[in-house]
Parts: C-alpha cells; sequence; structure tokens
C-alpha cells in the first residue's frame, strides 16, 4: 500500500519512488507525488521514517523534505 495525503484542496496524492544514475554514476532514489496510484513512471511506497511532507499554501503542491 502507497502513501497517501489529501491536501487542503481536496485532493488525494500517491508517494512513489524511482531509481535513477547521475551523471556522475552515483545512484540516487528520487520520490514524487501522483495522482493515481499505479504509475509508469515509479513504483508506489511508503513515506520513509526520516522524511515528513510539506504542502505548498499557495498551490497545494506536495513535497518531501528530511526532518530536522
Amino acid at each position: 500500500m502507497a502513501y497517501s495525503h489529501t491536501n487542503s484542496k481536496g485532493i488525494t496524492y500517491y508517494l512513489h519512488k524511482t531509481e535513477v544514475t547521475l551523471r556522475g554514476g552515483k545512484p540516487q532514489t528520487i520520490f514524487f507525488f501522483a495522482k493515481v496510484e499505479k504509475n509508469a513512471k515509479g513504483e508506489p511506497t511508503d513515506l520513509p521514517e526520516d522524511r515528513v511532507v510539506k504542502e505548498n499554501p499557495r498551490n497545494g503542491f506536495l513535497t518531501i523534505s528530511k526532518k530536522k
């Protein structure tokens, strides 16, 4: 089951992750939100323990960042 979050506008988004390789050859995990639970660009995932969801109050856009 993927992590889901409903923003202040009432739209539900699902958290996904994908593995990419940076130019230097280093692997990196990218997290992103999508409106559908199954997305071809990434696999559904749970919210990592060291991350927190933030919402832009102006447009309702969701991002995740490390806990402080």
